[in-house]
């Protein structure tokens, strides 16, 4: 049992509380408020003069896949030998005792949404995992959580390095779509085939792994930087009645009256670091701040191990630098993140019922460079102590 008290909480679920306590126990905020009794029993944790705020959410990384400080050994990420791998995981290839497992939490991450790159057209499916932990079994807050597909540039080099298809915008397209196509009709047939048990398909692990997307249980998670690959995205989603979000939308300021039409979110990233392509010419750190001025929910990424996890909070920064709100700042890395990742029954914000995520800073990440992550609690347990 944890008892903090004497912070500057920032729920993420209304009014912050000054001077305000929260009361953790068994793994899940047991109250938030002015007026709590310790019990007796409890660890005190006195924030005073700190800020108290939910774990921060990554929507958009790639955790665990690539691991540090080795090459080829650790790099699980992309199965860049054929253009569809929907059956991929992301699951089976995260290694928890990696060291930037730790630094995310040194940073005050506690939820990471982690999975395959985007070499392939259909990479395979992320999960949304707690950074603690020895084992990823034990750790998943959410798995599935969407399915990866690129757009753009990516998939275009990798195949035409391997002189197939696609090589095109086109041709990555076409793919997405037919297997969209395939994975409609298997459903169709499945369900005929409880009626009608002659009808039944024969059994496939790429179209198993699509189900849940046709069945809009899980939304299409779209690489797509370009503006043209945005609406690209968005059109095929049209097509099949797909949920999807906008990952990276690295052009997204250009074109935000257009997606505010559409109303799907944005994960926004990774805006720090050199143009490393032609498709990244227009990014901008005023990007977050265009898209939730059109009314658009926005969350902000690292794309890890682009920009380490751990400096998630300062990502959220330099767009506040550049004009996002502040609050809005908060959000894009709390109950935005959370939301978007379908979530934010369990992270996101600090409530009574939610997992016992938070995060004590030393100043304002949002605002200084010389804050201090003082302590991060996952699950209830002290991960991080730095009092």
């Amino acid at each position: 049992m944890i008892f903090i008290k004497n912070g500057y909480i920032k729920t993420m679920a209304g009014e912050d509380i000054e001077n305000g306590q929260i009361l953790i126990e068994e793994g899940i905020i047991k109250a938030v408020g002015k007026e709590i009794e310790a019990p007796a029993d409890a660890q005190v944790i006195d924030a005073r003069g700190l800020i108290v705020t939910p774990g921060l959410v990554d929507a958009h990384c790639h955790l665990g896949m690539w691991e540090e400080g080795i090459g080829f050994e650790g790099a699980d990420g992309n199965e860049a030998v054929e253009p569809v791998t929907p059956q991929l995981r992301a699951i089976d290839s995260i290694n928890p005792m990696d060291i930037s497992f730790q630094e995310a939490r040194e940073g005050g991450v506690t939820t990471a949404v982690s999975g395959p790159g985007s070499a392939n057209v259909i990479g395979g499916t992320f999960v949304a995992m707690k950074t603690w932990g020895k084992r990823i079994d034990n750790m998943i807050v959410k798995d599935p959580v969407a399915m990866k597909v690129a757009f753009g540039e990516n998939p275009k080099r990798v195949y035409d390095d391997q002189h197939k298809s696609p090589t095109t915008r086109m041709a990555t397209a076409a793919i997405l779509r037919e297997m969209l196509f395939e994975a409609k009709k298997y459903a169709e047939d499945k369900e005929r085939s409880i009626t009608e048990p002659d009808e039944k398909p024969e059994f496939d692990l790429k179209l198993e792994a699509l189900l849940p997307v046709v069945k809009k249980e899980i939304p299409l998670k779209a690489h797509a930087h370009r503006a043209d690959d945005i609406f690209t995205a968005l059109r095929i989603a049209k097509e099949f009645d797909l949920d999807i979000t906008l990952d990276h939308c690295t052009e997204g300021h250009l074109i935000a009256d257009e997606l505010a039409i559409d109303g799907k979110a944005a994960i926004v990233g990774p805006s720090f670091g050199s143009r490393t392509k032609f498709e990244l010419k227009n990014m901008t750190f005023d990007t977050p701040r265009v898209l939730n001025d059109a009314g658009i929910k926005i969350a902000i990424m690292t794309d890890s191990p682009v920009i380490p996890l751990q400096f998630l909070s300062m990502c959220a920064g330099l767009a506040v630098k550049s004009g996002l709100p502040e609050e809005d700042g908060w959000k894009a890395i709390t109950i935005n993140a959370a939301e978007i990742a379908g979530i934010a029954d369990r992270v996101g914000s600090i409530e009574k019922g939610k997992d016992a995520d938070i995060a004590i800073f030393k100043g304002n990440p949002l605002k200084s460079i010389d804050h201090e992550v003082k302590a991060t609690i996952i699950n209830g347990k002290l991960v991080y102590n730095n009092l």
